[in-house]
């Protein structure tokens, strides 16, 4: 079982940044973007970094007229982290802090990639103030048949070439920058361990009881199509979208599309 959440005050401790207190880790620094407008999303990036999420938000909340807020994960991009971060579930319950600091309800959460790891992690908190969330090539489970790429070694042109339908659409410089592996790998690993998965997540998420939406691109070969059909099988209220001529993070790649298809889940 969790152990309870204190939320505390949200006390603002440099431009970006607020503190939230989390039982057994303490006071947790997180650096967030918020663009406050109206009915609230989460939005949770992935191995890649805050800049793998900026744009869409900024598009999320130009077209929505939504409040978007995109934190960065503590330990990313050179931000502070707790020593009491040590795994997913840590980062999940930070977040809840953070939504009953801001006092947020009927939030929607949007994670691609890790992100969509942690999104999962959080409903499976069953905070009231979540209301539904959106899995986008997400990463964790262990499926039999269709393994995730061990990308902890991929130079930034491998990673590329397994992230994007066309290569040529990658940002340049590569999201994450330099000639080596992106310097948030070993961040993310702090979070995820070297396997970037868990093996009781797939028969944890039968417990969650929210509306999702599994989102895939469908030529992303860290974790292919078959991958997200079983992420999606194994949440009880979950539907599958494949996102064509996209790979793993529609919102760099085709963020248009992934956001009509946003659009399109919430008419339904």
């Amino acid at each position: 079982m969790s152990e309870p959440i204190t939320a505390g005050s949200l006390r603002p401790t440099r431009t970006g940044a607020a503190t939230v207190h989390v039982d057994s880790i303490g006071p947790v620094e997180v650096t967030v973007q918020d663009r406050d407008r109206t009915r609230p999303f989460l939005l949770l990036h992935g191995g890649g970094g805050a800049a793998t999420m900026a744009g869409f938000a900024d598009l999320l909340a130009e077209r929505t007229h939504a409040r978007v807020l995109m934190p960065t994960h503590p330990g990313f991009g050179g931000t502070p982290k707790n020593a009491g971060l040590t795994g997913v579930s840590d980062l999940a319950r930070t977040y809840v802090a953070l939504l009953e600091a801001l006092d947020l309800s009927d939030v929607t959460l949007i994670g691609n990639s890790f992100g969509g790891w942690l999104a999962a992690e959080i409903a499976l908190l069953g905070s009231p103030r979540v209301s539904g969330a959106v899995i986008v090539n997400g990463i964790g489970i262990e499926v039999d048949g269709s393994p995730m790429t061990d990308v902890s070694g991929l130079t930034p042109a491998e990673l590329q070439a397994h992230s994007f339908h066309d290569p040529r659409r990658a940002p340049s410089p590569p999201l994450g920058g330099g000639k080596g592996p992106s310097p948030d790998i070993p961040a993310l690993i702090g979070y995820t361990g070297p396997t970037m998965s868990d093996p009781t997540l797939a028969e944890r998420l039968g417990d969650v009881r929210l509306p999702f939406h599994v989102l895939w691109g469908e030529s992303d070969r860290i974790v292919t199509p078959e991958y997200g059909k079983a992420y999606a099988a194994a949440i009880p209220m979950a539907t599958f979208t494949p996102l064509p001529r996209t790979g793993h993070m529609p919102q760099v790649e085709t963020p248009e599309e992934l956001l009509g298809a946003l659009l399109d889940l919430a008419c339904r």
